[in-house]
């Protein structure tokens, strides 16, 4: 990450960063939006990376001659790179203090709206859904919206689901 970058992240972060002390906070929250996070480039170096990772070499997303010729034109970003990001949007969004730990519990009602073209920013928006006791926490329900900066439709909208864990 360079250094541009990270000041810029922890300015906005200072700025727009929802911090609650308590989960009883957080559900002070139900039916209203936790915030936003800041943009993220997805370029064609992401991308590739994410290919490897998941050995998902689909031309659409690592071929950048053909997917020129292709109905998007150019390559784009596979559905699920996009929602990987979540949790990186989630943790620049919004924090609840005094818990030990959180996780990722799974997800409801996944859609992927419109691609993502290689050097596309995008940004996730939060709206808490539910707080409910679990065994041995909170389970929070999300609805996140992922835009693309610059276009009417989203890129993806997912329900998340982690638990808190008190501390």
């Amino acid at each position: 990450m360079d250094l541009l970058y990270y000041h810029k992240l922890k300015m906005y972060m200072e700025k727009n960063m929802i911090t609650l002390e308590t989960v009883e906070d957080l559900k002070t929250y139900i039916g209203k939006t936790t915030g936003q996070s800041p943009w993220i480039k997805v370029d064609q170096e992401r991308i590739n990376e994410f290919a490897k990772a998941t050995e998902d070499y689909q031309w659409i997303h690592v071929n950048e001659e053909k997917a020129q010729k292709g109905i998007f034109g150019s390559t784009i970003a596979h559905g699920f790179l996009t929602l990987s990001l979540a949790p990186w949007m989630s943790y620049n969004t919004y924090e609840v203090k005094n818990i030990a730990h959180s996780v990722n519990y799974g997800l409801d009602k996944v859609r992927f709206l419109s691609p993502v073209k290689a050097g596309s920013n995008l940004r996730g928006t939060f709206k808490l859904l539910e707080v409910t006791p679990s065994k041995a926490g909170y389970k929070i329900k999300n609805e996140l919206t992922i835009e693309i900066e610059g276009e009417d439709k989203p890129a993806c909208v997912a329900e998340t689901l982690g638990i808190i864990y008190p501390s």
